[in-house]
């Protein structure tokens, strides 16, 4: 595990240090949260805004504190245990266990890899290169950041990539949203509508990854994060759980302002398409610009967080040297798998030309991962934690309510994505 960074050393800190201290705790929820708003979420969003209008505008709020208390369990479990979530589920409840998880998490996180290249890949379409060079430039950025970089400095530099989604937010006001229309949306919600129900499975699918809890897990724990933090790193969560999803609106209000109001049966299922129809009502030249970089610091910040995950989960289980303070040399097994995951992710998107089915595949598959990931988080959490901070009471049964609803419905938008399928 990694050195204990030097801010963590300190006891208790003064009153007028905290705001200081928060700053250096900030990160690892942050990160975490930026890579869930990627190339799959903003298409999701990108779908909701043009077919349903700003109907499922509440949806984004609401999704804010489910969001939260999912995330919330890994920033406990990392600080209060001080281990990875891989190294969690071995000595709790054994290595069959622990290896099953994380074989999930590899097909997660090779599957998630697959979509923010393919998104990559969309953004090098549209500047005319080859889909094969935008992949591979990613792909060497992402070996390079990580091959490179101590903790601090990926998380650095994952945070400035993530503020790149940003942009969202001025798409959303170039695009010139009615106030009543928006209000409107958010007091009708079609619930009895097949179609609506189904995009409402999918956007809470979409809330919670495999990989979020691992990394995040793993991040607090690799960063030396100790019990005294607590109450920095569950603002730092809170903070990125509110961002996201903002994010997330921002792209519904943008395209249902645009697309949804003229052409709301245009084609959304890819990033070119979304770029062919949202663009031109920002101005063809600066608005292709500022939509690349929107859609490439959410595909590179999640690509990071996600193939981080795999490493980390993959070092946890098996024993191997799994933090980015050891240098390749001392640690090669951890940047091993995190090469290899990069390299599949990049060679497949290359070589497979169905992007479309790809990543319906990929929403499938993660949907499925759900209930094991977030059955295993809860169960450490009733069982690993000390005993102060266990789930117990009230709180315990208003986290099983939202696992139970994020895990099903998520399935259920997972499964119903499959063409031909009900629903």
């Amino acid at each position: 595990m990694s050195s204990t960074p030097a801010f963590c050393k300190t006891s208790a800190p003064v009153p007028h240090s905290r705001w200081s201290i928060f700053l250096s705790v900030l990160g690892p929820g942050l990160v975490v949260m930026l890579a869930d708003t990627d190339v799959g979420s903003i298409i999701t969003a990108a779908q909701s805004g043009a077919q349903w209008g700003f109907k499922l505008l509440l949806m984004q709020f609401v999704l804010m504190p489910i969001l939260y208390i999912v995330q919330e369990l890994t920033v406990r479990l990392g600080i209060f245990t001080g281990k990875g979530h891989g190294e969690l589920i071995s000595e709790t409840f054994g290595k069959g266990w622990a290896y099953l998880s994380v074989a999930g998490l590899s097909v997660a996180t090779t599957g998630a890899l697959l979509t923010e290249f393919s998104g990559v890949a969309g953004v090098s379409r549209l500047y005319g290169l080859p889909r094969s060079v935008g992949v591979a430039l990613a792909a060497a950025t992402l070996l390079t950041i990580v091959w490179t970089g101590s903790y601090r400095r990926v998380e650095r530099i994952a945070l400035i990539m993530g503020l790149f989604e940003l942009v969202f937010f001025g798409i959303a006001w170039a695009s010139h949203p009615s106030i009543r229309e928006m209000l409107d949306g958010l007091l009708h919600a079609p619930i009895t509508n097949d179609d609506y129900m189904m995009l409402v499975a999918a956007n809470i699918g979409a809330v919670i990854m495999p990989w979020m809890v691992f990394y995040q897990q793993s991040a607090v724990a690799d960063k030396g994060l100790h019990p005294e933090h607590y109450p920095h790193a569950r603002w730092d969560t809170a903070f990125g759980a509110v961002i996201t999803q903002l994010i997330m609106a921002a792209v519904l209000i943008a395209t249902a302002a645009t697309i949804g109001r003229l052409n709301p049966n245009a084609p959304l299922n890819t990033v070119h398409q979304l770029s062919e129809a949202i663009i031109p009502y920002l101005g063809n030249t600066w608005g292709r610009i500022v939509f690349s970089v929107g859609i490439l610091g959410a595909g590179m910040v999640a690509a990071i967080v996600a193939s981080l995950a795999g490493a980390w989960g993959w070092g946890e289980v098996t024993g191997f040297r799994h933090s980015l303070e050891h240098h390749p040399k001392d640690a090669p097994w951890f940047y091993g798998i995190y090469t290899v995951i990069i390299a599949a992710g990049a060679v497949t998107v290359i070589t497979i030309p169905d992007l479309v089915r790809l990543d319906i595949g990929v929403e499938v598959m993660n949907a499925l991962l759900l209930p094991l990931v977030l059955g295993f988080l809860v169960a450490l959490s009733i069982k690993a934690l000390p005993a102060a901070h266990r789930l117990r009471g009230p709180y315990l049964w208003l986290v099983l309510f939202v696992v139970i609803l994020t895990a099903g419905l998520g399935v259920y938008g997972g499964v119903t994505s499959i063409p031909g399928q009900p629903g």
